[in-house]
C-alpha cells in the first residue's frame, strides 16, 4: 500500500502546483540505481540463506517485511523533510531488505522451467525498456491527460493490493489460485506499474523540488521494483506445469 500513498500525495500537490523540480529526476536517477544495486545484494544474499539453511529464511523473511516497512514511512517522512543525510542510510537499509524479501520469489523463478535466469534477466530488461518509454510518453504529457492518467493508474493499483490481499487470505486457508487467474492478476500488475512508469515522469516534476531527490528516486523504485515483480510472477504463471 505504499504506492497508493505516494500517488495520494503526488495528486494532491500536483494538483495545485506548476513545474517546481525540472531537474529532480535526473538528480534522483543515481540514488535510483544505487537503490536497485543494493537491492540486488539483498536478493543475492536471500538466496543464498534458501540454499544454506531454508529454515531459517521465513522467519527471517516476516522480521524483514516488518522492519522494511517501517524503514519506508520512516525514510519517506525524513526524505521528504530535507534531511538527507539521515534519509539516505534509512533508504539503503530499506533497499537492502527489499531485495531480502524478494528472494524468495526470484528463487521460485529460478527454479521454475521456462523462466530461469534468461526470464530474471527478462523481467530486469522490461523494467529498463518501459523506463525509457515512459520518460518519453510521460515527460510530454499535457497537465489534464497527466492528472487522468494520474488518478486512473492509482485507482487501478488500488484495486490490484486489494485483490492480492484477498489472495494471500486465500491461500492462508488453503486456497489455490489458478494459472489463468494468477496470469490475470500479474499481467494487469505488469500494465499497471508500466503506466505509473509514465506517471512518475509527469507528476514528480510537479511534486518534489530539484533538492529533493530522495523521496522522489524512492518513488520511482517501488514502481520499477513492483514492475519487475509483476513482470516475474508473470512470466513463472506462463510456465506453471
Amino acid at each position: 500500500m505504499s504506492n497508493t500513498s505516494n500517488f495520494r500525495d503526488a495528486m494532491r500537490r500536483a494538483q495545485t502546483q506548476q513545474l517546481i523540480g525540472p531537474n529532480v529526476i535526473a538528480n534522483a536517477l543515481p540514488f535510483l540505481g544505487g537503490g536497485l544495486v543494493l537491492t540486488a545484494l539483498g536478493t543475492y544474499g536471500g538466496l543464498g540463506v534458501i540454499q544454506s539453511n531454508p529454515g531459517l529464511f521465513m522467519p527471517t523473511f516476516w522480521v524483514a517485511m516488518v522492519v522494511e516497512l517501517a524503514l519506508f514511512f520512516v525514510a519517506r517522512g525524513v526524505a521528504e523533510r530535507g534531511n538527507n543525510g539521515v534519509a539516505l542510510p534509512l533508504l539503503a537499509t530499506y533497499s537492502l531488505l527489499s531485495g531480502y524479501t524478494l528472494s524468495g520469489l526470484v528463487y521460485v523463478a529460478l527454479g521454475t522451467g521456462g523462466v530461469g535466469i534468461a526470464g530474471v534477466g527478462i523481467a530486469a530488461l522490461g523494467c529498463g525498456v518501459t523506463f525509457i518509454a515512459a520518460r518519453q510518453i510521460g515527460s510530454n504529457l499535457s497537465d489534464q491527460d497527466g492528472l487522468a492518467l494520474t488518478q486512473t493508474v492509482r485507482l487501478g493499483i488500488i484495486a490490484l493490493f486489494v485483490v492480492l490481499i484477498g489472495q494471500l487470505l486465500f491461500s492462508l486457508f488453503g486456497g489455490y489460485t489458478p494459472s489463468w487467474l494468477e496470469i490475470g492478476i500479474s499481467g494487469i500488475g505488469v500494465f499497471l506499474f508500466a503506466g505509473a512508469a509514465v506517471v512518475d515522469f509527469y507528476i514528480l516534476p510537479r511534486t518534489y523540488k530539484d533538492e529533493q531527490y530522495l523521496p522522489a528516486a524512492l518513488s520511482m523504485y517501488l514502481t520499477y521494483i513492483n514492475l519487475f515483480i509483476f513482470i516475474l510472477r508473470l512470466l513463472i504463471a506462463l510456465n506453471r506445469d
